[in-house]
């Protein structure tokens, strides 16, 4: 991963998505506890708008599952990978770039998608690592990845990436692309491995 100025920092819909998602299945004061419970209390005012320490994010995914438990926030943080995607194809994916995608088989464009996913990578895995394997089935790969660091489970936790990809590759790829979290850092394994199959 190229060095930068922003090394650490993340895109805010690691924020402001999982607010949403959680205030659609659960409430405005589900929202106000979570904020609170993640020591970002300063964001009930008003949601960020550039970009935020990847700590936060870090915060928020934890004190969402010791909110609603591992499984209601694996649904919260997966709507949430769902919106960010939404949000990156209304504003930061070129409509000549999405139309061309969707036009292409989808092999290669499952190709030209990950070469743009690795080029801002950054903007989503922080001091995390990113990798992928453009052959079929697809395979996604985070190292260190935010949404399970620190934490140990039984099941996969990364929902909020499988949502976000999963929108992508549905939308620019092919309609009925899944994609899978197959292994997982919280799980004991060396790294997040996501695997997109249509």
């Amino acid at each position: 991963m190229t060095a930068n100025i922003h090394h650490g920092r993340i895109g805010p819909n690691s924020i402001i998505r999982v607010a949403e998602a959680l205030e659609a299945a659960h409430g405005t004061a589900a929202v106000t506890e979570l904020l609170n419970r993640a020591e970002l209390s300063r964001y009930l005012d008003a949601m960020p708008t550039e970009m935020v320490l990847e700590g936060e994010a870090i915060a928020l995914q934890q004190a969402l599952r010791a909110q609603l438990g591992i499984p209601a926030a694996r649904a919260v943080a997966r709507d949430a990978g769902l919106r960010t995607g939404d949000y990156l194809l209304a504003n930061r994916i070129p409509r000549s770039a999405q139309r061309l995608l969707k036009i292409l088989p989808a092999r290669l464009a499952a190709r030209v998608l990950l070469k743009a996913i690795r080029g801002n990578a950054w903007t989503f895995v922080g001091t995390g690592i990113f990798d992928a394997e453009p052959k079929f089935p697809p395979m996604i790969f985070i190292t260190n990845s935010l949404i399970c660091r620190g934490e140990t489970a039984d099941e996969p936790l990364c929902d909020y990436y499988v949502g976000t990809f999963e929108r992508l590759f549905r939308q620019l790829v092919h309609k009925k692309a899944v994609v899978t979290e197959i292994a997982c850092h919280a799980k004991g394994d060396r790294r997040c491995v996501f695997e997109v199959h249509w």
